[in-house]
C-alpha cells in the first residue's frame, strides 16, 4: 500500500492498519470441479492450477507438504481495489474531518486543514511530515482497542467514491475463489502488506478468511500502560515496523518464519516479495495482478501515483512470474 507516492510512502505504510468465512472441509459440488469459476480458461488459470496439482501429489517429485505450503498476498490492488486512493488514506481523511470540530488548532496547520477541506494536493506538496503528522492526529492516541473501533465502524459504512459500494464489497472474486482453493489444497495464506496491520486485521477474517494472526502490515508503535485499573497498549504517533518493498520479505521471515512457495502482488512494491519468495528450492510461483480493465474497475501501471507496475513488470519474464491480466483472465471482478 501507498508504493508509489514518494511524499508519503513510509509514513502511510507505517500506520496501524473477508464478504466470505473460511471454507468448511466440505465444498460445493460445482466449486470442488470448477475452483477457479470467475478465471477464464487459458494459460493462466492453467499455471496456477498445475502448480497446485503439482506441489499436492504425493506421487510428484514437487510434491511440497502441508506446513510449508505458504501463499502470500499483497493487499491493496491484489485482493481489493486500491483507486483512486488507497482505502486506509480514505479512512483517514473521514477521521480528520470528524474529530476537526473538537481541534479549532489544527485550522492553523497546513497539511491539517488542506486534509480537513479534502485538498489533497496540497495535503501531498505537505510532503513526508505532513501526512505522518495526518496519521498521528488519525491513528495514534488511543488504546489499541479503541482504534479497532473506529476502524470496525468505518469500514462498516465507508463507500468506494466511484462504485458507491463498501470498500469489502469491492474484493476481488476472483481472488477470493483463488484463496479459498488453496486452503481446500493444504494451504496457509497470508496477507503482507505494507498497508497498517491495525487497520486490517478487524475485517480480513471476514472478507477473505485471513485470521489476524495471519495479517502482516505496517504498524506504530504502542506502550503498555495501567489506564483506570485496567492494562491497555497505547498506540503512539512513531514508526514501528514498515512493511514495504524490502521489509516485506522482513515482515515474513519475522512473522511467519517460512518462506512462501506461492506470492501474488500488483505493484513495485511486491516485487521484493516475489523475488525472495521464487529464489526459494522446489517449485514456486510468482504472479502479479495487471490492472487493464478501465471498464470494470481500472487501468493503470508504470506512471500511476497508487500502485505502480513498472519494475515487477519487466522482471516478471525473465523470474517465471505470471502476469494475470484483469480484463482478458477474469470474467468478474467483484462479487454480485
Amino acid at each position: 500500500m501507498f508504493e508509489r507516492i514518494p511524499t508519503i510512502r513510509r509514513a502511510m505504510t507505517a500506520i496501524g492498519i473477508a464478504g466470505l468465512l473460511a471454507l468448511t472441509t466440505v465444498l460445493p459440488a460445482a466449486a470442488a470441479t470448477n475452483p477457479l469459476a470467475s478465471w477464464n480458461d487459458g494459460a493462466t488459470k492453467q499455471a496456477v492450477i498445475s502448480f497446485v496439482e503439482k506441489v499436492t501429489d504425493t506421487a510428484s517429485k514437487d510434491f511440497v507438504p502441508t506446513e510449508k505450503r505458504i501463499a502470500v498476498f499483497d493487499n491493496d490492488g491484489t485482493l481489493w481495489v486500491e483507486q483512486p486512493m488507497y482505502a486506509q488514506v480514505a479512512f483517514a481523511l473521514d477521521r480528520v474531518k470528524a474529530l476537526a470540530p473538537d481541534h479549532p488548532e489544527w485550522q492553523k496547520d497546513s497539511a491539517l486543514k488542506a486534509a480537513i477541506e479534502g485538498d489533497t494536493t496540497t495535503l501531498l506538496a505537505s510532503g513526508y511530515d505532513g501526512i505522518l503528522e495526518l496519521m498521528a492526529v488519525t491513528h495514534a492516541g488511543m488504546t489499541t482497542a479503541e482504534f479497532e473501533g473506529t476502524v470496525t465502524d468505518w469500514i462498516a459504512k465507508a463507500e468506494h467514491p466511484r462504485f458507491k459500494r463498501k470498500y469489502t464489497e469491492l474484493v476481488y472474486q476472483p481472488m477470493i475463489e483463488l484463496l479459498d482453493y488453496l486452503r481446500t489444497n493444504g494451504f496457509s495464506t497470508y496477507i503482507v502488506s505494507g498497508g497498517g496491520v491495525a487497520f486490517m486485521r478487524p475485517w480480513t477474517q471476514k472478507a477473505y478468511g485471513i485470521p489476524p494472526p495471519n495479517v502482516v502490515g505496517s504498524s506504530l508503535k504502542t506502550r503498555f500502560e495501567i489506564i483506570d485499573g485496567e492494562p491497555q497498549l497505547m498506540r503512539l504517533p512513531e514508526l514501528g515496523f514498515i512493511n514495504d518493498d524490502g521489509g516485506k520479505p522482513e515482515g515474513i521471515n519475522l512473522h511467519i518464519g517460512r518462506r512462501p512457495i506461492a506470492a501474488f502482488g500488483n505493484s513495485d512494491g511486491d516485487m521484493q516479495m516475489l523475488q525472495w519468495t521464487t529464489a526459494g528450492d522446489g517449485p514456486r510461483l510468482g504472479a502479479i495482478v495487471h490492472h487493464t480493465d478501465a471498464a470494470r474497475e481500472y487501468a493503470y501501471d508504470r506512471k500511476s501515483s497508487v500502485g505502480a507496475l513498472d519494475k515487477a513488470l519487466d522482471a516478471a519474464p525473465a523470474n517465471g512470474w505470471i502476469v494475470i491480466d484483469m480484463k482478458k483472465d477474469w470474467k468478474s471482478i467483484f462479487p454480485l
